[in-house]
């Protein structure tokens, strides 16, 4: 989707006072902060029609979204603010607008439209670009936050609502690893995981955030090479869902999109009980991370749900995290079991 500068001059000031701003020559006004997170910020924001109010269908964005589902009933949605301090940032925010775009898919969050402005950096602001990407909203949170507050009250997902989940992801990932070139999410996780809550039904999950996404297949056949995919992972993958070959990567290897299966193993784990399998390492002493990763080293808590998660979950948990990534399932193969899962455990 093409973006215009028109309206954009003043909008860091408009941003943080709840002004108003454009997009793709739509106007939105911010309604109020979401979060925020290292140099972005999330905002929720109502678009305003060209005549006079606000309005859902009499805005602009129905006659450019192509997709009316991604549509909002009542004109709000998320707008990512990003503040951009060189060149490097730049070409990530403008790789991140590019590879969204590739993907359409209900479990994979759309961006709905976007602007890149330049600002004069002063003594205060040390940014010369700030990015605008407009989304769908969904304000139940992310996995992390839902099971941040079951947590707190003690609570778990049914043994059917964590399979419905999780199928989800992998129906979002399966579109993304079907590509030509296939695609990897490079930090599949629960804080990238948006859930909507729905009466009646199993929760909404998508998949969100592809600024780590690159195409999956990469040959690696030097020593310089593996050291180089591990610096970048360790910049773009979350630490304890990050795949044991992007810890310790050899000088000769085919690395593909099975380091997403990985993650969405860890992923399983945290749908289940509330963290990454692994996390358990941080809190030992001398414990290591990196070595419970690589040696596939799962510790199952033991408080959980009352009847307990059924054994064949934990199989299946453990069968995604197998330290070799060759001999790792593929997604195809991870739906097929999952569904034969919801078949035998569904409420």
């Amino acid at each position: 989707m093409g973006c215009t500068f028109s309206g954009l001059n003043a909008l860091y000031d408009s941003v943080n006072g709840g002004g108003d701003v454009w997009i793709n020559e739509n106007r939105f006004r911010i309604v109020r902060q979401l979060g925020e997170g290292g140099f972005a910020y999330v905002f929720l924001v109502k678009e305003i029609s060209s005549e006079s109010g606000v309005g859902a269908g009499s805005g602009g964005l129905a006659k450019k979204v192509k997709d009316p589902s991604h549509l909002s009933d009542d004109g709000t949605y998320a707008m990512k603010k990003v503040l951009i301090q060189n060149n490097e940032q730049l070409e990530l925010v403008r790789e991140e607008i590019r590879v969204s775009s590739l993907f359409n898919h209900p479990n994979l969050l759309p961006l709905l439209g976007h602007a890149i402005i330049a600002v004069k950096a002063t003594q205060e602001r040390s940014w010369n670009h700030e990015a605008y990407l407009l989304f769908p909203v969904h304000l139940d949170g992310t996995l992390m936050d839902n099971s941040k507050a079951m947590k707190d009250k003690k609570e778990f997902f049914s043994t059917s609502d964590v399979l419905q989940i999780f199928r989800q992801l992998c129906a979002g990932l399966e579109h993304m690893h079907g590509l030509d070139p296939p695609y990897a999410h490079n930090d599949v996780k629960p804080g990238n995981v948006l859930l909507t809550h729905r009466k009646g039904q199993p929760p909404l999950a998508i998949l969100m955030d592809f600024g780590s996404s690159r195409p999956a297949r990469r040959q690696i056949r030097s020593r310089s090479e593996a050291l180089q995919l591990q610096e970048w992972a360790s910049e773009h993958c979350s630490a304890s869902f990050r795949a044991p070959e992007l810890w310790d990567c050899p000088s000769h290897a085919d690395i593909d999109e099975r380091t997403d299966v990985w993650s969405l193993g860890c992923t399983l784990y945290a749908i289940m009980y509330g963290v990454s399998p692994f996390e358990y390492a941080l809190g030992e002493s001398g414990g290591s991370l990196q070595l419970a990763i690589v040696n596939a080293q799962i510790k199952w808590p033991a408080a959980g749900p009352k009847p307990p998660y059924p054994e064949a979950l934990h199989q299946f948990v453990t069968w995604m995290l197998q330290p070799q990534g060759t001999v790792r399932p593929r997604i195809d193969d991870i739906i097929i079991h999952v569904d034969k899962l919801i078949a035998k455990y569904s409420e």
